[in-house]
């Protein structure tokens, strides 16, 4: 439920075209449906502009085709991340219009209105980096922004990266996905004047400690007002490039930014 649909179903009552009991019905999930299993926030896409995300791992594929229906059902659009190929070979199966990605772990069925507004960029350092890199791009283009992409562009050569600054420099935010040692969002941060959101991978060998070293090297970062997500949480860094963009509040006016 957002607020064009609300407004809509509203609108209709007042006007005498819809009854009392067809918007009862409409609104009988409102603002949550619980499954049992899940209990589903029907009102986060009408109180923030973003419906609630399926995280899913840890759900069997019956629980996650079950919160699936229920939301196509109730006409919401729809983004399951941290999915497994069994899970989504059978949310395939019943709704073929799903589009998966393996690469990324996630799986969308419908997606907001194009948002407008400058791009987002994504900068991973480096081919290994790619799954948290795309589970943020996929998550950008499912909220409405197709994200523009720069990969294995790393420290180890700069000239990679400094074939991309143009790009960087259009960008509204930026968002440096990076394991290892972790120093890209840094760098990066230190050549442009946009927001820039670093998100530490758990790609490395020992001493990196499954991403806390790039984690503690970002929040160290000389480079000022460079934001760091979790480890691996590419949805959450896409969410938060979103938002400090602005999002349209159902009625074609941008929300506050």
């Amino acid at each position: 439920m957002d607020r064009s649909r609300l407004l809509e179903i509203l609108a209709g009552v007042s006007s005498g075209e819809m009854s009392a009991d067809t918007a009862m019905e409409l609104l009988a999930d409102f603002p949550s449906a619980c499954l049992g299993y899940a209990h589903l926030d029907t009102h986060r896409q009408l109180r923030r502009g973003i419906p609630e995300t399926i995280y899913g791992e840890g759900k069997t594929p019956e629980q996650i085709e079950g919160i699936v229906q229920h939301l196509t059902d109730s006409g919401s659009p729809l983004l399951i991340t941290r999915i497994a190929s069994e899970a989504a070979q059978g949310v395939l199966a019943r709704w073929p219009e799903a589009d998966h990605d393996d690469l990324s772990r996630t799986l969308s069925i419908g997606s907001l209105p194009a948002a407008g507004g400058p791009p987002v960029m994504v900068v991973a350092a480096g081919t290994s980096d790619l799954p948290v890199a795309e589970e943020a791009a996929r998550t950008l283009q499912f909220l409405g922004r197709p994200p523009q992409r720069a990969y294995d562009v790393g420290i180890a050569g700069l000239h990679r990266l400094a074939s991309f600054r143009d790009e960087m420099t259009r960008a509204g935010v930026i968002i440096a996905v990076a394991g290892m040692e972790g120093a890209l969002p840094s760098v990066v941060a230190g050549l442009v004047s946009v927001p820039v959101i670093g998100v530490p991978t758990s790609v490395g060998y020992g001493a990196s400690l499954g991403g806390l070293t790039p984690l503690f090297t970002m929040l160290s970062s000389c480079a000022c007002g460079l934001t760091v997500v979790n480890i691996d949480n590419g949805y959450g860094a896409a969410v938060a490039a979103h938002l400090m963009l602005g999002i349209e509040n159902g009625q074609g006016e941008p929300g506050a930014r």
